[in-house]
């Protein structure tokens, strides 16, 4: 959500940096800033109703203790109420109005953000890692999984249809291996404080981080229970912090959680149908923040750093980019991805997006912090990756294969398996 103020004093500013994310509906601006206005017209004309109530209620007190005749005061006053309570129904529905259009907005972009139409847009920053060189043509993961007996997808299939995998033996411990390794080095050396988390959350909490209302068909619910599949631990993570009020002291706070994750992927038939790049459920260790607006910018560049660690500790190759308005969430002020270089798939593959969301989930959960002059203000909320577990393996498994399709464990997972 953004600040109702901001979109009154600056419309066209506003209309001009949505249009650079390809946003078509905008003049719902217009019709959001005629709302506002209606609704401060309005609460004038309810204050001033109120003063002459109170008043000729005063007046009535006076009369009664007299012992005059209050009929008609009493009518007049009656009559005022009606005209309150009908202003505030009117209120309350310009309310909704407002709420209905403002959760339909994307966030404001960050000034870094390049323009730009899609992905083919998106600007690389730099790389990292040496290209290794293969004396054979490497193998895609899902290859060598099967053939290793780490992987069956035909078993996955049988039991929840496409997009579905199960792990065996050494591939389900090396799955396991790659979250003990991540949640380690966050919270041993990052400063993240592990959290478990249900996997289930409310609307409320979909709302706050911004899957709903907007993207409602894209994701997994439960109708009966009126509950949904997180599809990332950024939802549940964020959302512990909804309607309270944090110490400034508390400031930054850096939360790390392991989940499974639920996604329709609708949109995407047709792309990666095999191995586990593109799947319905799948593992990730996620990373959030919560900061003071002043710090967010520092706090999104350390969490970007703490994504990256794990792939320099694993020792594979990845390049880092900056999405572009295009390309970038609705949710998101401003985009790092990490893209992984697959010598099998022979292309790069995102492993974790890295976002500053500045106070846009802020606004829409009441996440707040009291600052040390009293006042209470809006945090900044950050989020990403740290990392997709399953792109993870499958990166491990290309990058480490060996011409007799074993793969030799990076060091740093040894004590894991």
């Amino acid at each position: 959500m953004i600040d109702l103020k901001y979109i009154t004093d600056n419309t066209e500013e506003l209309k001009s940096n949505l249009e650079l994310r390809g946003f078509k509906d905008l003049a719902v601006l217009d019709q959001l800033a005629d709302i506002i206005q209606k609704r401060k017209v309005q609460q004038k004309e309810a204050d001033v109703l109120r003063e002459e109530r109170n008043k000729a209620s005063k007046e009535i007190g006076k009369v009664k203790q007299a012992g005059g005749d209050i009929a008609a005061a009493s009518a007049a006053v009656k009559e005022i109420g009606d005209k309150i309570k009908k202003i505030e129904d009117d209120l309350e529905s310009l309310e909704s109005k407002l709420l209905d259009i403002n959760l339909g907005l994307p966030n404001i972009l960050d000034k870094d953000v390049p323009v730009g139409k899609n992905e083919h847009d998106n600007k690389v920053l730099y790389e990292i890692g040496e290209v290794r060189d293969f004396k054979f043509t490497p193998k895609p993961h899902f290859e060598l999984g099967e053939a290793l007996g780490w992987f069956n997808f035909e078993k996955g299939t049988k039991l929840a249809g496409a997009r579905a995998y199960t792990y065996f033996g050494l591939g389900a411990k090396l799955e396991r291996a790659l979250a003990n390794f991540m949640l380690e080095t966050h919270t041993t050396e990052h400063g993240y404080t592990e959290v478990w988390v249900p996997v289930m959350v409310n609307d409320e909490c979909m709302t706050t981080t911004g899957q709903y209302p907007k993207f409602k068909d894209e994701y997994y619910r439960l109708e009966r229970d009126e509950l949904n599949l997180i599809p990332t631990a950024e939802v549940p993570l964020t959302n512990l912090y909804r309607d309270e009020i944090i110490p400034e002291n508390s400031l930054p706070i850096s939360i790390t959680a392991h989940t499974s994750c639920f996604r329709r992927e609708a949109g995407s038939y047709g792309k990666d149908t095999r191995g586990l790049v593109r799947v319905h459920q799948f593992q990730k260790v996620e990373l959030v923040k919560f900061a003071r607006p002043e710090d967010s910018e520092e706090e999104h560049k350390k969490m970007l750093s703490h994504a990256e660690n794990i792939l320099k500790k694993l020792g594979i190759r990845y390049r880092v980019m900056l999405l572009c308005s295009g390309d970038i969430s609705a949710a998101s002020s401003k985009t790092y991805d990490l893209e992984v270089w697959m010598p099998g798939l022979n292309r790069w593959m995102e492993i974790s997006s890295v976002s500053n969301f500045k106070d846009f989930q802020a606004r829409r959960g009441k996440i707040r912090y009291k600052s040390k002059e009293g006042k209470n203000q809006l945090v900044h909320t950050l989020n990403g990756s740290g990392l997709a577990i399953g792109r993870t393996l499958a990166a491990v498994i290309e990058t480490y294969q060996k011409e007799d399709g074993t793969i030799e464990f990076p060091e740093v997972l040894k004590k894991y398996l």
